[in-house]
């Protein structure tokens, strides 16, 4: 591709947690292989939290719209600034967060556009043509492929959520350039009586979480999982499991963590069960902390844990939700 390429990324408008904000660190890689420019997008209502954010992880610019009429994220009127924003620019390529909105919005704006888009990536490189390489699992994670999109301008992709580290909060050089932007006003056609932003009882949000206590084969039985939702609960955390556990159908895929469930980088990851087989490894590895609890010591999930604890979980896990509880109260 030739003449100065801009990286765009998607970061989340409004208060609450920015996982576009990791989307950083692979886009300052991108723009410094191909002599360009890293620009944060950012869009909704009160969005200076949101600006803050990417300008001190170190963006070259930043396009905003604050306006009321996204103070409420809708598929239709988001993707139409958003096809009025990259019309001005003319970015090279735009990259979203795996989440439940990014990929939405991916999928809307690369229709919209007529280009083709590379959803659910664990690797963004850049070709020595200029066109970024999206590799993504195929075959149930068995097997990667990479794509291409020649000749796509802006070339569109999604990268999973925890695959990549967001930069630490301070930058030492100069300030972004913040561009606000005014678009004209679109008439959504969705209507809603109610937007609920809370989790629903029971719905799972594995990307976000600090703490995930999770379990595998080795837990015995569905049973096992009462005792991981307690000690999650006592933590402050969520629930995730195994494949193995999954395809049991001791709990539900929206608890799978790996290449084919959620890729997850949360503070404290505790594994109770879990042998620890390179796909489940690839969906967890960037946990700040790993804790493994197992009867045999011989599985390698104890050669990535930082701690490692030999013997049986439901000896061990018990006493610590106990204690934890008589914290609490």
């Amino acid at each position: 591709m030739e003449g100065k390429q801009d990286i765009w990324v998607w970061i989340e408008g409004g208060t609450g947690r920015h996982t576009g904000l990791e989307l950083i660190t692979p886009g300052r890689e991108l723009a410094g292989q191909l002599k360009g420019t890293l620009t944060a997008v950012v869009i909704g209502c009160l969005v200076e939290e949101a600006i803050l954010e990417a300008a001190s992880c170190g963006v070259d610019k930043i396009v905003a719209i604050d306006d009321q009429a996204y103070t409420d994220y809708q598929a239709d009127r988001y993707t139409e600034a958003l096809r009025v924003l990259v019309e001005r620019h003319h970015p090279s390529a735009v990259l979203f967060s795996a989440d439940l909105q990014g990929r939405e919005l991916a999928a809307a704006l690369s229709a919209q556009l007529q280009v083709g888009l590379a959803q659910d990536c664990i690797a963004v490189e850049a070709s020595s043509s200029g066109n970024l390489l999206f590799t993504r699992p195929i075959s149930e994670g068995k097997q990667m492929a990479t794509q291409m999109s020649a000749g796509d301008c802006p070339q569109i992709g999604t990268v999973r959520p925890g695959i990549y580290r967001r930069p630490a909060s301070f930058f030492d050089g100069p300030p972004p350039v913040v561009i606000r932007e005014i678009v004209p006003q679109f008439s959504s056609r969705l209507r809603a009586g109610q937007i609920v932003r809370a989790l629903e009882q029971g719905e799972v949000d594995l990307e976000g979480a600090v703490i995930i206590v999770a379990g595998g084969r080795g837990l015995g039985s569905a049973k096992g999982f009462e005792l991981l939702r307690a000690a999650a609960e006592a933590l402050g955390g969520q629930v995730g499991a195994s494949r193995a556990a999954v395809d049991l159908g001791w709990i539900s895929h929206a608890h799978q963590v790996g290449q084919t469930g959620k890729t997850v980088a949360p503070r404290l990851y505790i594994a109770c069960g879990i042998s620890g087989a390179m796909q489940h490894l690839a969906g967890m590895s960037g946990s700040d902390v790993i804790v493994a609890i197992n009867r045999d010591p011989g599985v390698p999930m104890f050669q990535v844990a930082d701690y490692a604890v030999e013997g049986d979980l439901y000896d061990i896990l018990p006493p610590l939700v106990e204690a934890l509880k008589l914290r609490k109260a």
